[in-house]
């Protein structure tokens, strides 16, 4: 046992619910429009109530807190991933995700969101609105960034830690009980070797009670098997399979946990690369205008 029970004072623990409750009454509720749910929130999570009203009303204000009070409106924001050509595909998908989106970052800037008790509830009740699945007692810590959120489906019992990246161009699954330790990221989508404009979605997938540990990263369409771990700053390019250890960059198996080598696939059978099973076919309109932000010649001598 390597944690105990904490419990905040009764009147801040019933501030804590009646707000979080409050919340998420709006986001379900088709009364309300989403965008305006989350300015109304961030408005008064910094505490910025009066500047609002006098804004509103006509009164006089800088230029900068006028920058800061319609900065509250994710529909006066964009998001990196919001440039990306498929979501063209997907308008009213992501324009809700995005939404959502915004609330989980701009909350993350609010002195609040170091109250774990609060944050970590909150932050859960909004993944419930943002991600496909997610599952129950799940704990989502501080800096954690997706590409749309949508994508993503989290089984029951996650806890994924500080300044994770969760990448969800494509599709990622993560099964129950699944630790993402600090800093890891989580990829889904791939660029081609000579063009780096060329991108390929596929699904990654983290099973069962695997831990992905300090500092790692996950490829795109790779899977980590249930119960397996991938050591701190590795980086997973090819399957690991259940039970594994895999260490290095890139990452091999080098063990099987202690207990396990009977239900587990031979070290001589691993390291095995099966992404191409998870690829995503990736289609945008034909009549789309884009652009490449490197306006490189990229013929190769050699073709």
């Amino acid at each position: 046992m390597t944690k105990r029970h904490v419990s905040l004072p009764p009147l801040a623990e019933e501030g804590l619910q009646q707000f979080i409750q409050d919340v998420d009454g709006r986001l379900s509720s088709d009364e309300e429009d989403v965008c305006d749910v989350v300015e109304d929130v961030l408005i008064d999570l910094f505490g910025d109530r009066d500047a609002y009203e006098r804004w509103q009303s006509g009164g006089e204000i800088s230029p900068a807190e006028r920058v800061r009070l319609q900065g509250y409106d994710p529909c006066n924001a964009t998001l990196e991933s919001e440039y990306y050509a498929e979501v063209e595909t997907m308008e009213a998908q992501f324009e809700r995700s995005k939404y959502l989106q915004w609330l989980w970052r701009q909350f993350d800037a609010t002195p609040m969101a170091d109250n774990i008790a609060f944050a970590l509830r909150f932050r859960r009740m909004l993944a419930k609105h943002l991600f496909d699945e997610c599952g129950d007692n799940c704990r989502f810590f501080k800096g954690i960034t997706f590409t749309y959120g949508h994508n993503i489906s989290v089984g029951d019992n996650v806890v994924v830690h500080d300044n994770v990246h969760l990448d969800d161009r494509g599709k990622l699954t993560v099964g129950d009980r699944v630790s993402i330790s600090d800093d890891a990221h989580v990829y889904s989508h791939d660029h081609d070797v000579v063009d780096q404009t060329h991108v390929e979605n596929y699904h990654t997938v983290i099973e069962d009670d695997a831990r992905v540990t300090y500092d790692t990263m996950v490829r795109a369409g790779v899977k980590v098997g249930e119960n397996a771990i991938l050591a701190a700053k590795s980086a997973a390019s090819k399957d690991i399979p259940a039970h594994h250890i895999a260490a290095g960059s890139p990452a091999t198996s080098i063990g099987i946990k202690d207990g396990w080598e009977s239900v587990a696939e031979p070290l001589e059978d691993a390291n095995v690369d099966r992404r191409d099973q998870r690829r995503i076919p990736t289609e945008v309109p034909d009549n789309m205008e884009v652009f490449d932000e490197f306006g490189r010649d990229l013929s190769p001598p050699d073709a």
